[in-house]
């Protein structure tokens, strides 16, 4: 297929970023290019699907272009290409997916669908100090908020999941519950700065239940109603903010803790956009420090999804012996794809 030294280009399109990168075996990621749809979408209050899917179709051949220019490369010094096939937005996914495949057929080189949360998973592993198997990893992101015991590529063990909403969606369903704008997570975090938590108490769902189970639905409720009481006033919302941040961290603190400790293990990778929000990088680290363990982060321009962590997916599993082959322009999406249905490189077909 390729030699030892392969340069893999990453292609993302699961939602409302469009990424392209390219990461070399050998030198590491040699560049790569993201673009938000935040604008596009802030009218609405949040992502559109099919505003999402034509916007990849107008930014990913850009970008394509713009990162080769930036790594010095043509499409011919590429050897495989990595593509997000899942879960995600199905049309969005049809773009990078129909690209990607398009691509391999016209070079006559592999593609290799990438399971979007895997590429999450393994990003920690970009930075300059990467943490090694076996490790606990806390993921974060808008739509999912899972504890697993990675012990390495495509070996993943589910210790826990959310039954409800997300870190990442109760974090944006509260800031648009008390008035705040697109995107809600990132502004109800700079707004929490300006709050007292503990003025307003909120429940901690789940943080004794004795599992590595999270529930965030309850919470949001719980603002809901502090929000619509008597009384309440536009000035107070710093302080709301404040309390439902230290409530929904203090949950992920303890469960991530808990997983730790039920694994023997003292590394703990943060992966998602959520990973990206201060409070919970101080309180994490605090709380490892105290059980002398360690929490890995990716970067932070890596923490939201991007084509780096994509084309890195791809890379370690090629190098871990996943087969594959040129592509013959057949390809599926899988909108709906669980981790726990992913194998070793070893086993693949």
């Amino acid at each position: 297929m390729c030699g030892p030294i392969m340069r893999v280009l990453g292609i993302e399109t699961s939602c409302d970023e469009t990424g392209v990168a390219v990461y070399d075996t050998d030198k590491g990621l040699l560049g790569h290019r993201l673009h938000s749809q935040i604008d596009l979408h802030a009218a609405y209050g949040g992502v559109v699907p099919e505003l999402a899917s034509r916007d990849h179709v107008r930014r990913l051949p850009l970008l394509l272009r713009e990162t080769l220019a930036l790594t010095g490369l043509s499409m011919r010094d590429v050897d495989a290409i990595a593509y997000t096939a899942g879960p995600g937005l199905a049309g969005a996914l049809l773009v990078g997916s129909s690209v990607a495949e398009a691509l391999g057929v016209a070079l006559g080189i592999p593609t290799l669908p990438v399971h979007h949360l895997e590429g999450h998973l393994l990003s920690p592993l970009l930075s300059a100090d990467p943490p090694a198997f076996p490790f606990v990893a806390l993921l974060v992101s808008g739509g999912h908020t899972q504890l697993m015991r990675v012990s390495g590529v495509g070996d993943y063990a589910l210790l826990g999941e959310t039954v409800d909403d997300a870190a990442g969606e109760a974090f944006d369903k509260t800031a648009k519950l008390i008035g705040l704008p697109y995107p809600g997570g990132p502004v109800l975090a700079k707004l929490a700065l300006e709050g007292t938590p503990g003025r307003f108490k909120l429940p901690r769902p789940m943080l004794h239940s004795k599992d590595f189970d999270f529930s965030f639905s309850g919470l949001k409720t719980a603002v809901l109603t502090t929000a619509t009481a008597p009384g309440f006033a536009p000035e107070d919302r710093a302080d709301l903010a404040a309390e439902f941040q230290a409530a929904a961290v203090e949950v992920l603190v303890a469960k991530a803790m808990a997983a730790l400790r039920h694994c023997g293990l003292r590394q703990l990778v943060v992966a998602g956009g959520v990973g990206a929000n201060l409070a919970l990088r101080a309180a994490l680290d605090a709380a490892a420090a105290k059980r002398k363990a360690r929490v890995f982060y990716p970067e932070l321009e890596l923490c939201t999804d991007n084509g780096a962590m994509i084309a890195f997916a791809g890379a370690m599993r090629l190098m871990a012996g996943e087969q594959v082959e040129a592509s013959d322009g057949r390809f599926a999406v899988r909108p709906r794809w669980s981790l726990q249905e992913i194998t070793p490189p070893q086993a693949a077909a």
